[in-house]
């Protein structure tokens, strides 16, 4: 039973890259996500590994917190996915090392309607931007997003933190948090993911 977040994590972007090698192309991009089975049904999950882009975070000095199912998966989620998704607080003074993580993942940005965006910070002032990177896609998000009555500020101030054995240090929303996230947009996929993490914190 594996119960550290790095190794939960890394242990399913294995399993998800192992599904993937087995079933053909979808021609699906990780936005194109079905509301029930999620994104490890389209293209994302070829080659899925989130890491590249958090160890970047990292060695930049981002405090970018995960959420979305990857966080599920930190929290011990048994179903896997194929994108990263991060909330972050939108200040400028955080844009430029923000923008040179990104860039130094080899990650490309799109606006809300698919465009090219340049990986400055200025791209980042965005409520939220979309990104695919060689080994993950996802959303980048901020505070400024609408999240309905969620106060998602405060979800930061409450994040978990994890350090793997090389030093990597990764910031994740709690379980509570995650859970109120996931209600609140109430997709199915969601709402099924919601009641696991309400029946592991039971346990």
């Amino acid at each position: 039973m594996i119960d550290e977040p790095l190794e939960r994590l890394r242990a399913a972007a294995r399993r998800t890259r192992e599904l993937a090698l087995r079933r053909a192309r979808t021609g699906l991009g990780v936005q194109d996500a079905d509301d029930d089975v999620g994104t490890i049904g389209t293209d994302g999950a070829l080659g899925f590994d989130p890491f590249p882009l958090l160890e970047a975070l990292h060695r930049h000095g981002v405090r970018a917190v995960v959420i979305g199912q990857v966080a599920g998966i930190m929290h011990g989620s048994t179903e896997l996915t194929a994108d990263l998704d991060l909330l972050w607080d939108g200040t400028p003074a955080t844009a430029p090392a923000l923008a040179d993580a990104f860039a130094s993942a080899g990650a490309r940005l799109l606006d809300d309607d698919g465009n090219p965006l340049a990986t400055r910070p200025d791209a980042f002032r965005r409520p939220k931007v979309e990104f695919t990177s060689p080994g993950a896609g996802g959303d980048c998000c901020t505070p400024a997003l609408p999240w309905g009555d969620l106060r998602v500020r405060e979800f930061l101030d409450r994040a978990l933190t994890t350090t793997g054995p090389d030093g990597l240090e990764v910031h994740y929303v709690s379980r509570a948090d995650l859970i109120r996230m996931r209600r609140a947009v109430g997709r199915p996929k969601d709402l099924r993911r919601a009641d696991e993490l309400d029946a592991l914190a039971r346990n």
